[in-house]
């Protein structure tokens, strides 16, 4: 597809380019507005960036008109002033919109910016845009329940996102699931006046949710999730996060430990194809915060012994993952195509201070599943004089990749990975990116070895403090990459990496822990490194 950006003369040349493929017998007789609707209207939907189709409604009036008819999304937000009035003469243009969404990120004050879009731009949204099924809302303060009230008319949505709405409660949340029968795809994030789940169990008893996202809301715990009840059994995706220092404060009572609790863990969700747990503790400790040798597990650990149909799978620094448990997952997961484990070192059951999976974990996987193309390795917490603290080892690691035909992978804090471990992957026949994040035993040899890797187009570095301009000299030798990808690596600077690669992104600037290891403990997240680009 052309990009269109040469102004209302080079949208028409575009076009003409289109038709010309069309008709180019006849295109010398044809003007703008012999066109039929049917093929102003293919036009239209052959371009898809925003900016592009607000240049092409100003090359005529009959595009404007078809563009109307034909535009189906919108992206609102902070330069909507006034925002009801602005957003009524949008909703009253593009009358079948099906996708909208309104995001106030960036967004600092009435003065600097005008008023938010509030509960009567939603009353807007739902009197005049009937095709409605997709809906975000990020960052929108002045939204609350009486505006969600007004989602119930839209009998056609099918997917809500809510993120970082602080005004809405669970009352809200009730009325857009008594409202919306076909609700499928519901996100709920950092929405912190939300305290009860009634919404939850309803949703689950309605039985229509296939994805469901729930993050940082601290009045929704995990045992909250046993309320979904029948909907686990339709449901194909799910995820699951809270943040701060969680593992600090010991584990959570478990309801479900009462025999009086009408909720258990007897639940089925053989449907779900795309699991992500995060941050949470999942087993009871003893007095002395070892990990009890007879408890069950508690939350949602459970989904673990019970999934059948995974394909991804994501378990970032959940606490009392049992090792056995995550045998028997992989070998019941032959279409698992994509994991990712984020893990820290805590006292096991064998008193060992080490992270909880071995490599008996990764021998499961490679003989268990045939189709793994995605893998993210992750540690942190993990000092470099103790490599021990990591169950893995480098030879298991190896194997790995060499067994399965994993095309993307990533690893992260790797302490005793060294550059005898990319010698053993660089032969990998379907390795085709590689991303390598805070390993301290990687070297120039390292890169050496990584060149001559058969099918590697795409290689990251950040945090590589022993890889130098030599080593990077080596890849450009072999002239092999398409993208290369350089953060905090001191002793690489920004002329070697120049010609690497056909693409190149650079920065020097170090990045944040929580940033580099997918983690956040602090409070306000730091704003990632500035990436240079070259290309070749």
């Amino acid at each position: 597809m052309l990009i269109l950006e040469l102004g209302h003369c080079g949208l028409i040349i575009c076009i003409r380019l289109i038709l010309i493929c069309l008709f180019h017998d006849s295109m010398s007789t044809f003007s703008m507005e012999d066109l039929q609707e049917p093929l102003l209207a293919e036009i239209i939907k052959r371009v898809t960036r925003t900016t592009d189709l607000n240049s092409i409604s100003l090359v005529s009036k009959r595009l404007y008109t078809v563009d109307a008819e034909e535009r189906g999304t919108i992206c609102v937000g902070c330069g909507l002033h006034p925002a009801t009035e602005s957003f009524s003469l949008l909703c009253s243009r593009f009358p079948n919109l099906w996708k909208v969404e309104i995001n106030y990120s960036g967004w600092t004050s009435i003065e600097a910016q005008g008023k938010q879009l509030g509960n009567q731009g939603l009353s807007v949204l739902s009197s005049h845009c009937s095709s409605l099924t997709d809906l975000s809302l990020s960052f929108c303060s002045d939204i609350n329940d009486i505006g969600l009230g007004y989602l119930a008319h839209c009998k056609k949505l099918m997917a809500l996102r809510l993120s970082f709405t602080p005004a809405i409660t669970s009352d809200g949340l009730l009325s857009v699931a008594v409202g919306c029968k076909s609700l499928s795809t519901f996100h709920l994030v950092d929405c912190i006046k939300v305290d009860s789940v009634e919404w939850l169990e309803y949703l689950g008893r309605a039985g229509s949710v296939v994805e469901l996202v729930v993050k940082d809301c601290k009045g929704i715990s995990q045992f909250d999730l046993l309320k979904f009840g029948p909907g686990w059994m339709k449901l194909e995706k799910f995820e699951f996060e809270i943040n701060g220092n969680y593992w600090l404060s010991g584990p959570p009572p478990d309801p479900a430990s009462d025999a009086r609790y009408p909720y258990k863990y007897d639940i089925c969700c053989e449907n779900l194809k795309d699991l992500r747990l995060a941050h949470i503790i999942t087993m009871r400790s003893d007095d002395e915060g070892l990990p009890a040798p007879t408890a069950q597990e508690i939350g949602l650990r459970f989904l673990l012994r019970k999934c059948k149909a995974l394909e991804k799978l994501c378990l970032d620094y959940v606490v009392g993952l049992d090792e056995d448990e995550m045998i028997a997952l992989f070998q019941n997961c032959s279409n698992l195509r994509s994991l990712s484990l984020r893990l820290m070192p805590l006292h096991q059951r064998d008193w060992h201070f080490r992270t909880p999976l071995t490599d008996e974990s990764l021998k499961a996987l490679g003989l268990s599943c045939p189709m793994l193309e995605v893998v993210e390795l992750t540690f942190t917490f993990c000092s470099s004089g103790y490599p021990t603290e990591i169950g893995f080892t480098q030879k298991g690691i190896v194997a790995l990749i060499q067994t399965c035909p994993i095309r993307a992978f990533m690893l992260n804090g790797a302490n005793m990975f060294f550059d005898s471990g990319l010698e053993g992957i660089s032969s990998a026949p379907f390795l085709e990116q590689l991303e390598l994040l805070d390993c301290k035993g990687i070297t120039d040899a390292g890169m050496s070895f990584i060149a001559h890797a058969p099918r590697l187009s795409s290689l990251t570095l950040r945090k590589c403090q022993d890889v130098t301009d030599n080593g990077i000299a080596k890849l450009a030798h072999s002239a092999k990459l398409e993208s290369l990808t350089v953060v905090g690596c001191h002793q690489i600077s920004r002329e070697g990496v120049q010609g690497a690669a056909r693409l190149v992104r650079y920065s020097a600037d170090s990045e944040s822990h929580d940033s580099l290891k997918g983690m956040k403990l602090t409070g306000k997240p730091t704003a990632p490194p500035v990436l240079e680009t070259f290309a070749a």
